[in-house]
């Protein structure tokens, strides 16, 4: 008889070749769309919208991911910037370097998809596994506060990694004294508070749309999957779901790394879109204010929500580029009456798919959404 359910619940269980197509087949999807993206939208386009394009990519990437935290689990966290600053420079220093130690300079080497895209997507694996690494460190000791403390450790954090680039030194620019330093050396030559100069620019819209594809797919299969369950009874009630026998701090660490290497991700392809002058000013305070902004627009929980919020706050402050003068005043009024209006964010914990609109317009999104 035990035998016999044992069989029964092992056939009950998912099987991975039955859930390898639903994974593979929206990834498979989205490369299609970003060479589509890469070879017919950007050229019709023009050089500045496909930028913004990018741009788009790179916001959604970090709304995403930071959702998987601050959405997810319910935890707060302040300073997911410091994480993007980390892949950022990391993922710069092995295309720069790795360029000069490979072909004698850090100019451009190799056509699309050549020998040069191959070292600047091996650098943007490397900085999301540094910036993983940099989470666990964090986020092991940290995640145990709750609230407002949590977010006072990760505002640290951040600030600490700005602080740290600043110190760097000066990069190097010849051949010679990159062929006799080591490789912890190069790593503290990094610009300080001139910053990264001379960082080829690899960042396309292929590749952040792949990277986009990646995050969406992880992070909605995450969700729905028994993983992402235990994420949400975290935020729900956390007394409960450790009564329940749920690990509270390891389930928060893991959401914590697999944030952090988003995160890495899309520092390592803005480091490559900005090229000559990666800054360590621009991934402070205020870009990690940015990506907080993106999740609660959108919806803490909401993975749709992210990414239409990312799009939005991209774009705005486009729009209201002629009005110069009042464009951050336009831009933070309309901010306080989002939130005003809607507290939840655009979809609340819902995805933009799960919305009856018939019961939208009848009873309103508040209570739709909620």
């Amino acid at each position: 008889m035990s035998s016999s359910f044992a069989e029964r619940a092992r056939s009950l269980e998912p099987s991975t070749v039955r859930a390898a197509p639903r994974f593979l087949a929206p990834v498979i999807a989205g490369i299609g769309l970003s060479f589509v993206a890469q070879l017919v939208l950007a050229p019709a386009i023009g050089p500045f919208y496909a930028k913004i394009f990018t741009d788009i990519g790179i916001n959604i990437i970090l709304a995403v991911s930071l959702n998987v935290v601050n959405g997810f689990t319910g935890q707060f966290s302040i300073g997911h910037a410091g994480f993007m600053a980390v892949g950022g420079y990391m993922a710069g220093a092995v295309t720069y370097y790795g360029s000069f130690l490979l072909w004698g300079s850090a100019e451009i080497h190799g056509g699309f998809l050549g020998s040069g895209d191959i070292l600047f997507l091996c650098g943007c694996l490397a900085g999301g596994l540094t910036a993983a690494a940099a989470g666990y460190v964090v986020g092991l000791p940290s995640l145990r506060l709750r609230g407002d403390y949590l977010a006072i450790v990760t505002l640290g954090f951040g600030e600490i990694i700005r602080v740290l680039l600043q110190q760097t030194g000066d990069v190097l620019f010849l051949k010679e004294e990159i062929d006799q330093a080591s490789p912890i050396t190069l790593l503290g030559m990094l610009g300080g508070s001139l910053g990264f100069t001379g960082i080829p620019f690899y960042t396309t819209v292929f590749w952040v749309y792949v990277f986009v594809t990646l995050t969406l797919v992880v992070a909605y299969r995450l969700k729905e999957s028994s993983f992402g369950r235990a994420f949400l009874s975290i935020r729900e009630n956390e007394i409960a779901a450790e009564a329940m026998g749920i690990n509270t701090t390891k389930f928060k660490v893991q959401a914590f790394v697999l944030s952090a290497f988003f995160a890495g991700i899309a520092g390592g392809l803005f480091a490559h879109e900005v090229g000559t002058a990666l800054n360590p000013r621009e991934l402070g305070f205020q870009k990690s204010f940015d990506i907080v902004i993106m999740v609660v627009l959108g919806g803490t929980g909401s993975v749709s929500g992210a990414v239409l919020a990312a799009m939005l706050l991209t774009i705005l402050p486009e729009m209201l580029r002629s009005f110069a003068d009042y464009r951050m005043i336009v831009y933070a009024l309309s901010l306080i009456v989002m939130m005003i209006v809607r507290p939840q964010g655009l979809f609340g914990i819902r995805e933009i798919w799960e919305i009856d609109v018939r019961k939208w317009l009848r009873m309103g999104p508040r209570q739709v959404t909620r």
